[in-house]
């Protein structure tokens, strides 16, 4: 956990000193609404910038488990996310930022071979996220993609699982 943070402690100071001499906004649009997956999960993102490099992402996302017997969710989560351009191209940028979410998931156990429904249960954790994206300028489209490691307060976490890599593709607005 020391090392996670230490890791965007450092990509937050070289987003900063990278975005310093920018003066606007490295996006070229101010929101995007359009859908997030991978193949275990898929759900639907919203991003809004709402002063220069600062944007916030939320995401409210399904995981269907890849199995008959695993449990599934919906969660939400909410994100700060800090953009800076990384190549002389507007349309390409990188982030980095983290945020929280709320799940409620259905758990299964098995009994005698025979499965049995053990609930819905709730979890709370912690998100990072670090990505990169490419924004058409002829059309409007931004996709990206990105690492999204989460900690549950309860229940377990997920740094290096089949939730951890996802892919968008948004609708923009000016």
């Amino acid at each position: 956990m020391k090392r996670i943070l230490l890791l965007f402690g450092v990509l937050s100071l070289m987003a900063f000193q990278a975005n310093a001499q920018r003066g606007g906004s490295p996006a070229d649009y101010k929101t995007a609404l359009g859908i997030r997956t991978n193949p275990w999960t898929v759900g639907f993102t919203a991003k809004h910038f709402l002063q220069g490099p600062h944007a916030i992402e939320g995401i409210v996302s399904h995981y269907f488990g890849g199995r008959d017997d695993a449990g599934s969710n919906v969660t939400f989560t909410g994100l700060y996310q800090f953009h800076w351009g990384f190549t002389n191209k507007s349309e390409w940028n990188m982030y980095a930022g983290g945020g929280a979410h709320v799940g409620f998931w259905r758990d299964y156990y098995w009994d005698n071979g025979r499965r049995h429904n053990d609930g819905t249960d709730a979890v709370v954790g912690l998100d990072g996220i670090f990505g990169v994206e490419y924004t058409f300028k002829s059309i409007p489209l931004n996709l990206s993609a990105d690492a999204k490691p989460f900690f549950n307060f309860t229940g377990g976490h997920d740094f290096i699982g089949e939730q951890l890599i996802g892919v968008s593709a948004r609708y923009t607005f000016k």
